[in-house]
């Protein structure tokens, strides 16, 4: 069974675009490799663990399961033997050091942060300390330990951008001051200090800007678009449409969002580097989508737009295609069938969020 598809299957890689990414990543290390995924219980990060243990790295895994879940990387820790160390710690608290200083790195990848809506607006003071504290706390790590260090940033630091598709040399359109300002600035402030130690330190450094993935281990209730569509289509339920749904997202699955994350971190390119799906669909477009593909009979119920939310969302990924050698492979329809079926085993098993 592969370390990545867990206990589900994943689509079959061809000898695309992507098939190079994973040359570019080994490239660099050519030797035994380690690396410290921060955040990597979570969605994402429990993905890039498996893949890197996968491809014959060692991992060292920091998370501290405020969003993230043991059950993510159970299976890790099981096939992965000593190759995968578990720390359960807050990374804003330095404490989780005494076991990851034992160790030396070559990659250290920050992923760590509430992402979802209603985790980050439940706890808007850890988003920002972990946002702060904890980026400096990596960074320090990474620059002691002569590591290159991947912060995942995100497309919420465009805000509700004005100009569309979001190149990465657009500023953004980010209220400092509004409910979802504890995430977009966390964020914003990561990248700033990124950058600065970058220029005053030489340290070794690449951001990434990340768009709306989805894929298997997102938690039934987490608040995000698709996993609260296909949620409410598997259970009859209604869907919940904000708005009159024409604002647009680009869906990109997990898998390639992994493969993206590996070239750059196996590349020397700072960035920020824009990874996602440049197809573009509104949400009501992927409300219609969901109920098609489960096969459910819910309607489509309407309510208010959240303050701040995006009107628009596309990634222009030209210098992620240029410099990395790396664009998204898997259609939305397959990526969808495939989160759905896990999704609907997950939910006939009765497992929740926490588990």
């Amino acid at each position: 069974m592969s370390l990545l598809s867990g206990e589900w299957a994943l689509p079959t890689r061809g000898s695309g675009e992507n098939e190079s990414v994973r040359h570019v990543a080994r490239r660099r290390y050519a030797r035994s490799m380690r690396g410290l995924v921060t955040g990597g219980a979570g969605f994402i990060g429990s993905h890039l663990c498996a893949k890197l243990l996968e491809d014959g790295w060692s991992v060292v895994c920091v998370d501290d399961l405020s969003t993230g879940s043991s059950a993510n990387v159970g299976h890790l820790e099981r096939v992965g033997g000593d190759r995968f160390i578990p720390v359960i710690s807050n990374l804003s608290n330095p404490e989780w050091r005494s076991v990851a200083d034992k160790y030396d790195y070559d990659i250290i990848y920050h992923l760590a942060s509430a992402a979802s809506p209603p985790d980050y607006l439940a706890m808007p003071l850890e988003t920002l300390s972990v946002g702060s504290a904890g980026t400096l706390l990596s960074l320090e790590f990474a620059y002691e330990h002569e590591a290159r260090f991947v912060y995942t940033s995100t497309s919420e630091v465009y805000g509700d951008p004005l100009v569309h598709p979001q190149v990465e040399s657009y500023w953004g359109n980010v209220n400092p001051v509004g409910p979802r300002s504890v995430y977009d600035e966390a964020k914003r402030f990561s990248e700033a200090l990124t950058m600065a130690r970058h220029r005053k330190l030489g340290q070794d450094v690449g951001i990434a800007r990340l768009f709306n993935t989805y894929g298997p281990r997102m938690r039934p209730g987490d608040g995000r678009v698709l996993s609260n569509f296909v949620v409410q289509a598997l259970a009859g339920e209604s869907l919940t449409v904000y708005g009159d749904g024409s604002q647009t997202r680009s869906p990109c699955y997990v898998s390639d969002m992994v493969d993206g994350l590996l070239a750059l971190g196996g590349s020397n390119i700072t960035g920020p580097v824009n990874l996602g799906n440049p197809q573009e669909v509104t949400v009501l477009e992927l409300a219609h989508m969901v109920i098609e593909v489960t096969g459910s009979e819910s309607s489509i119920e309407f309510f208010p737009l959240p303050e701040d939310d995006p009107k628009r969302r596309c990634p222009d990924i030209s210098l992620a295609g240029e410099k990395l050698g790396w664009q998204p492979s898997v259609d939305l329809r397959t990526g969808l069938e495939i989160f759905i079926d896990w999704m609907k085993d997950r939910l006939m098993k009765g497992i929740s969020d926490g588990e």
